[in-house]
């Protein structure tokens, strides 16, 4: 499969929005139970490093990542959300998109991404592992699920070799 990665574009949503709706429907990749309006899922995530996988020019997967905290300090860490179409899950897209996510990431000065998986996602656990982060811990029934089950959110996190952390306050 060749895949290529480029910026997200405005008229990617309705792909996105799809393979979105494929992760909730799985009931292992988020505890979101429906997918947002654009502009509230617009809001809620970093305006840098949004990046979908193209295959033969169809958008079979994105990456995009979320701010952790509001506070100056946290401002080089965010949380990464990952998906893959169905068709396409477990041919090596993922670790390609996930790869370039890193490297936009650190192009853009964030010295750690952070991962929540929820507990009986096999297939995102290993792809984080592959691309090195690391399990750092987790939440303990922390979630409920939209079929009324509480949920563990396993936590990794992958610290950049190349950015340097820069104390806000001492600028």
């Amino acid at each position: 499969m060749d895949v290529t990665v480029r910026e997200m574009e405005p008229g990617d949503w309705g792909a996105v929005s799809r393979i979105y709706q494929e992760g909730i429907d799985t009931g292992t990749a988020t505890f979101q139970p429906e997918v947002p309006a654009f502009s509230e899922w617009d809001r809620s995530h970093l305006p840098v490093c949004r990046l979908v996988a193209v295959v033969s020019g169809m958008v079979i997967g994105f990456a995009v990542l979320m701010p952790v905290s509001s506070r100056a300090v946290y401002a080089g860490v965010a949380e990464v959300s990952i998906y893959i179409t169905k068709t396409c899950a477990g041919n090596g897209a993922g670790t390609i998109l996930l790869h370039a996510l890193i490297v936009e990431s650190e192009r853009q000065g964030i010295w750690m991404l952070q991962s929540g998986i929820l507990s009986g996602n096999a297939a995102s656990v290993r792809l984080h592992e592959k691309c090195g982060f690391r399990l750092v811990g987790y939440r303990e029934k922390v979630g409920c699920d939209r079929h009324g089950t509480w949920r563990d959110v396993i936590f990794f996190e992958r610290r950049s070799r190349v950015v340097a952390w820069e104390n806000p306050a001492e600028k």
